[in-house]
């Protein structure tokens, strides 16, 4: 029984070249065997990353017998026919975030992926940080006492704009697919608790084509508030912060540590005046392939995984129809209805 994953990967995306293909080049139980793109610099990439096989098309890397899984890091609008070509090929699936454009399409996908027994997992890296293990030890510490509200901001300045599929709403783009995304999905993983409301204002784009910034207020399951703000147009934010009756967390480098070498920073603030700084490093992109590599070679993955992806998708179509309605969206597992 061998001992690593072979990957292939679907394009030469950025977000490839600057992260997910180095951690596949440190990881211990993984490596990168071929890569597909019609892009002329695909040679000089492989080189780069030491890849040994180049296909000029998706289909002919998905017909190698010799890759195990495959990562898709296409535009969003492309995930949903990509992963399930992936399953119905017999290989396991780590596709970047968001996983599809709705929740119906995130279930099919899913369900596709059992239907032919492959793992599926969606890249939300962020996840494998210990920065956030360790928030959740100080919430369930009690040191902050009972916990009330969270707020969660992702942002960054798009410049040269044209052309970027950031801005292209036929495929996906915006702030809450790019970036808000993040904000609902840390909301959900770190309070235990899924939106029953969710509220959401956007602001589009000079062409109207794509939400540039995305703003939410939603009321969980277990009684909390959380407000989230994500968008392309102000300078880099990167943020979630946790009060409770007696303290609060602060964590200034949520989403995107490897900006800082892999060094996250907590800030816990008491009520009685303390204060202290918690510094926590991990290279959160090594780690997520080495996570899902393992679970190839085990054969099993938790199901919280897909089952944070669904409930954040379910979330994602509610902020929407909010916008769409200019009204508070009910969340519910068989529909998305107006509140009264």
């Amino acid at each position: 029984m061998k001992n690593y994953v072979r990957w292939g990967v679907l394009s030469t995306a950025q977000i490839a070249q600057d992260e997910l293909l180095p951690a596949y080049m440190k990881a211990m139980n993984a490596e990168v065997t071929a890569i597909a793109s019609s892009n002329i610099k695909v040679k000089e990439i492989a080189s780069k990353f030491r890849i040994p096989k180049i296909y000029d098309s998706y289909d002919k890397l998905l017909e190698d017998p010799d890759i195990d899984a495959v990562y898709i890091p296409l535009p969003n609008a492309l995930h949903s026919h990509w992963v399930k070509k992936t399953a119905k090929k017999g290989k396991h699936v780590l596709c970047e975030k968001p996983a599809a454009l709705t929740f119906n399409e995130t279930e099919e996908m899913i369900e596709v992926c059992k239907e032919n027994g492959v793992i599926f997992m969606e890249a939300f890296m962020y996840q494998f940080h210990p920065q956030h293990q360790r928030v959740r030890e100080i919430m369930d510490s009690g040191e902050i006492g009972e916990l009330k509200i969270m707020k969660a901001s992702l942002s960054s300045y798009l410049e040269n704009q044209d052309g970027n599929i950031r801005m292209n709403g036929e495929l996906g783009g915006g702030s809450l697919y790019d970036m808000g995304c993040y904000c609902t999905h840390s909301i959900q993983t770190l309070l235990s608790s899924n939106p029953k409301k969710v509220f959401a204002s956007m602001q589009k784009d000079h062409d109207g084509q794509v939400d540039i910034s995305v703003t939410g207020l939603m009321e969980l399951d277990n009684g909390m508030t959380a407000i989230f703000d994500a968008a392309m147009d102000r300078t880099q934010i990167d943020y979630y912060e946790i009060i409770g009756t007696k303290g609060s967390i602060q964590v200034p480098r949520s989403f995107a540590p490897q900006l800082f070498n892999g060094e996250a920073l907590i800030l816990i603030h008491t009520q009685n005046g303390e204060y202290r700084e918690e510094k926590v490093f991990g290279d959160q992109y090594k780690l997520q392939v080495e996570y899902f590599s393992r679970c190839i070679l085990e054969g099993k993955i938790s199901s919280c995984f897909a089952e944070n992806t669904t409930h954040n998708m379910k979330v994602i179509d509610a902020c929407f129809k909010s916008v769409e309605k200019g009204v508070s969206i009910n969340v519910s597992s068989q529909d998305l209805k107006v509140s009264n």
